[in-house]
């Protein structure tokens, strides 16, 4: 799982651009499944027969989408106007480097320099109007034979292991969850499971509330990255979860009120089986499982998440035994649906 990972992050796949990410999960799958198709919105739908089928259907679900940004204008002198696409703190993209468009053009985000601002504003936020890509070119010519309007970009961001088994790398949120898919996808499964690999999830859960349709599951498992704040400078009450503590499994996020039922049926299979989990201590961010909670009829909704620092950045870091035990979690889990 951790070499897909780490291909899987590799890939661009800014919201609503999320081609080069989609074709590498369909040759993954390819082989493997038992049905594959490509919805009109981008969602990849994979259903795969197990050793038995439930009564009750099960979907998994992942989405493609990293947060980014997207080209509004290119100005006479060859610079790029740009807008996030995703949250993203402003604060930290200054300096960064990102790849834009399907040739992956090369730019760095700035702004003006600090030595020319004056004293009273330098505590200011920049705002993103302020700031500019620089890809090298000299003219709006020039740019434009490289770039064009509505392309997007992705940070530019190396996938590294270092310390004591963490791991590096930008759009861990929620190629993680992809990751885990595709594992699953490949190997022998108790039940028969559909797979949903999600696209723009980041600009408002738009890719999933189509595919739950389509799907119609009475049951859902978010496979996700979930913000660990687990620094120097955080109180206790508000790191949300740690790295190296376990898998996270909510019961509340800012869009979901995760089905108690399935809450207790995860955390007592990690107790069981000597995995560490814990939950998140503030009630924040949302899953796709805020719209497929209610699609239909209504949705039972459970999530797994892996805890990351740096989310939604280019420098993402994760353990790797997280991931491991949530991968561990979510095979126990379907274990447990095969012996019903």
């Amino acid at each position: 799982m951790l070499d897909t990972l780490k291909n899987l992050c590799a890939l661009n796949g800014v919201s609503g651009d999320e081609a080069e990410v989609r074709e590498y999960i369909l040759k993954c799958v390819d082989g493997h499944a038992d049905e594959v198709m490509t919805d009109v919105m981008g969602n990849v739908i994979v259903f795969k027969k197990g050793a038995k089928t439930p009564p009750k259907k099960l979907m998994l679900c992942a989405h493609m989408d990293e947060v980014g940004i997207i080209v509004t204008d290119i100005t006479k002198d060859g610079y790029l106007k740009f807008a996030t696409v995703g949250g993203i703190d402003k604060r930290i993209i200054v300096g960064k480097a990102v790849n834009i468009g399907p040739t992956r053009v090369f730019g760095i985000i700035g702004t003006k320099a600090i030595h020319l601002i004056k004293s009273e504003n330098r505590s200011k936020s920049i705002k993103i109007e302020d700031m500019y890509i620089d890809i090298g070119a000299n003219s709006a010519d020039e740019a434009k034979a490289l770039v064009q309007l509505g392309d997007t970009g992705a940070f530019d961001g190396g996938v590294t292991e270092f310390g004591n088994g963490l791991l590096k790398a930008k759009a861990i949120d929620d190629r993680f969850g992809c990751a885990v898919l595709l594992e699953l996808i490949c190997t022998d499964l108790p039940i028969d499971c559909h797979f949903v690999f999600t696209v723009q999830e980041e600009v408002g859960l738009r890719g999933a509330l189509p595919a739950a349709f389509r799907v119609s599951p009475d049951i859902a498992l978010l496979i996700e990255a979930t913000t660990a704040a687990d620094i120097p400078s955080v109180p206790n009450d508000k790191k949300v979860c740690k790295l190296g503590g376990g898998p996270v499994i909510p019961f509340m996020d800012g869009g979901t009120i995760y089905d108690r039922e399935l809450y207790n049926t995860l955390t007592t299979l990690a107790d069981k089986n000597g995995i560490p989990w814990q939950t998140k201590t503030v009630i924040a961010g949302s899953t796709d499982g805020a719209v497929i909670q209610r699609s239909r009829v209504g949705v039972k909704t459970a999530a797994i998440a892996a805890p990351i620092r740096n989310l939604h950045s280019p420098s993402c870091v994760g353990a790797v035994s997280d991931m491991e035990a949530a991968l561990n979690l979510t095979r126990l889990y379907l274990q447990e649906l095969g012996a019903l």
